[in-house]
């Protein structure tokens, strides 16, 4: 008979936990439960503050109501060491994404510089993490996903908004600085937000609506002011957002109830989002103008070409990766919070490295979205 505890707090310490092999997989790792009859009797289950917990059993099934829709909270007290640990990983989460990510945009920008061909950088970019994971999972580094059609077709709608803003993405880096084109996706909030509002029908707190003010008017300052401005770079930046909304929203559907992970499922991403980038990618740019324009930027820098071609497949494949394995791992305020520091390390790092000019004006802009962004991460938790 299933029971839940309901409004309430149970408080339970290691000393009192016995744990029990039995392990269900549509629980998680609490199968059994059963509450002692006398104080000297103790505690036999296993648990899991990774799933929404329900008693299973019970001695005496007349003292509670059955309800499975309801979860029983726990407050387990974690040892000091533990909770440090947990601190120490996400903290070194955050330091691998956003270095690769700031590896990924400057050699991203180096390639798209000498060699303009955004449809086959974003095709390779694919390609080789796919290549990746597909060498892990048969050199069994990796545990192979068990997947079934149910999978597949969920994940085709998440895979065709990835594509898209993967595209739109690279479209724009080839066009403006990266600076620029990370200014106007930390508007991706605002997206979010409408399409929320105006598609799925939700409903948002005052403070989230007024968060869109600082975002979407330190968007336009900073556009206007825009040395290098370029329409096509602007339109791929905003494309870029809006199809990275509906991938997470897909994404969060696709998720429910499936027991990939997130390294897992974005290797299987990446292989759909291949197959459904690479016919379009032949038709937009084609083999004649790649191999033309390959001899002019072998010729030109040389070997480093190919390396940064390399780098910015597998440095693409690696972000991406971590971003979803840290999903995992940290709550969405929190990777929120990441995402916002995220962007502010790629702008300072590529606006030093590239020596982009910038206005005080136009760096101004980027600092009131970039803010706005912060607050509405903030606001909507």
């Amino acid at each position: 008979m299933a029971c839940s505890i309901k409004q309430s707090s149970l408080s339970i310490t290691h000393s009192n936990l016995i744990p029990k092999r039995d392990y269900n997989p549509t629980l998680g790792f609490l199968s059994f439960f059963s509450i002692p009859k006398s104080k000297n009797q103790k505690w036999d289950f296993c648990f899991s503050i990774k799933k929404p917990l329900y008693i299973s059993r019970i001695e005496n099934p007349k003292a509670y109501e059955a309800d499975k829709s309801q979860s029983l909270d726990l407050n387990i007290e974690l040892p000091k060491s533990q909770v440090d640990g947990q601190k120490v990983k996400i903290g070194i989460y955050f330091a691998i994404w956003w270095g690769l990510n700031v590896v990924f945009n400057i050699y991203s920008k180096k390639v798209l510089n000498a060699y303009p061909f955004p449809w086959l950088t974003s095709t390779l970019s694919l390609a080789t993490g796919s290549l990746i994971m597909l060498i892990s999972w048969a050199m069994r580094i990796a545990e192979f996903p068990k997947t079934d059609f149910e999978f597949w077709k969920n994940l085709f709608p998440v895979a065709v908004a990835h594509t898209i803003g993967h595209v739109a993405a690279t479209v724009s880096m080839s066009k403006v600085a990266v600076s620029f084109t990370h200014i106007i996706k930390s508007s991706e909030p605002a997206f979010s937000m409408l399409v929320s509002r105006f598609l799925l029908g939700e409903t948002f707190p005052l403070p989230v609506y007024l968060s869109l003010v600082p975002i979407i008017g330190g968007c336009a300052l900073s556009a206007a002011t825009e040395l290098n401005f370029n329409m096509t770079g602007f339109m791929g930046a905003m494309i870029s957002n809006l199809a990275f909304v509906f991938r997470n929203i897909f994404s969060k559907k696709g998720m429910k109830g499936n027991s990939v992970n997130g390294m897992n499922y974005y290797a299987c991403l990446s292989i759909m989002s291949l197959l459904i980038l690479t016919p379009f990618a032949i038709a937009m740019e084609g083999p004649q103008m790649w191999a033309l324009g390959w001899r002019n930027a072998f010729s030109q820098i040389g070997p480093n070409f190919v390396w940064w071609i390399i780098a910015q497949s597998i440095f693409y494949h690696l972000y991406n990766q971590v971003s979803y394995m840290s999903l995992d791992e940290i709550s969405p305020l929190t990777f929120s919070v990441g995402n916002t520091m995220k962007r502010i390390s790629v702008i300072v790092s590529s606006i030093i490295i590239f020596q982009t000019p910038v206005r005080p004006i136009n760096a101004l802009g980027a600092a009131i979205a970039i803010l706005g962004t912060f607050i509405y991460s903030q606001s909507k938790q």
